[in-house]
This record gives structure tokens, C-alpha cells and sequence, in this order.
């Protein structure tokens, strides 16, 4: 048995309550857990415009989430996806070292854009 590194992005609908947006993220939230998946790292990237509209919308809110697990989670985890009509789309990939490297840097906040100094006015 072998643990993989997953990062997995979905687009709710954006049709959702907050309270039903929370609901369905921590629907498969559960999914992974219930399979002993191990949640690294979950974020709401909240409500984006589409680059196109998926069945007749325009936006949509847009949830990530990090994990490791085996391989056979991951069927699992997208016929959840298949079955619920309020996920618009969703992506999940196995995350290289890389990745994974990269991922913890960016939620200790390394990539945050950093004030330039302001440049005193010449006279």
C-alpha cells in the first residue's frame, strides 16, 4: 500500500447558500476521511468568474483540497463528484515532490507579493 499526494479542485455551482457550499465541501471532505485519506489542507477560493459557461453559468465556487490516500480513493472520491448535481466540474492530480514542496511554501505564505519600497521623489 502506497500513499500518494492528491490535490483535488471542484466548482460548486453557484446557486449554493453558504451554509449548503459548506455542506458539500465537508460532504467530501467526509469521502476522503471515511476511505482514511489524510487532509493535508483545505481552502475556499470562493465565488470566480469562468473562463466559459458550464450549464448556463458564468461562475462558480471554486474549493481545493490537499490529501494523501491510496489510489483506489480516488475513484471513489469522483463518483461522489459524478453524483452530485451541485459540482459543475472537478479536477484531481497526483502531486509529484515537487508539488509538494511548492504547496507547503505557498500556504506559509513565501509567494505573497511583497511591498516594494517606496522611492522617495528626486527634487
Amino acid at each position: 500500500m502506497s500513499l500518494n499526494n492528491y490535490e483535488t479542485v471542484f466548482i460548486l455551482t453557484p446557486v449554493l447558500s453558504d451554509v449548503q457550499m459548506k455542506d458539500t465541501v465537508d460532504k467530501f471532505s467526509k469521502v476522503l476521511t471515511d476511505h482514511n485519506a489524510e487532509i493535508i489542507n483545505s481552502e475556499v477560493w470562493g465565488l470566480k468568474k469562468l473562463a466559459y459557461p458550464i450549464m448556463g453559468k458564468s461562475t462558480g465556487f471554486y474549493n481545493l483540497i490537499e490529501f494523501t490516500a491510496e489510489p483506489e480513493v480516488i475513484a471513489s472520491l469522483e463518483l461522489e463528484y459524478r453524483r452530485d448535481e451541485k459540482v459543475m466540474r472537478f479536477l484531481t492530480t497526483v502531486l509529484d515532490k515537487h508539488a509538494v514542496e511548492y504547496n507547503v511554501k505557498r500556504r506559509s505564505g513565501a509567494f505573497k507579493k511583497k511591498e516594494e519600497p517606496k522611492k522617495e521623489a528626486v527634487k
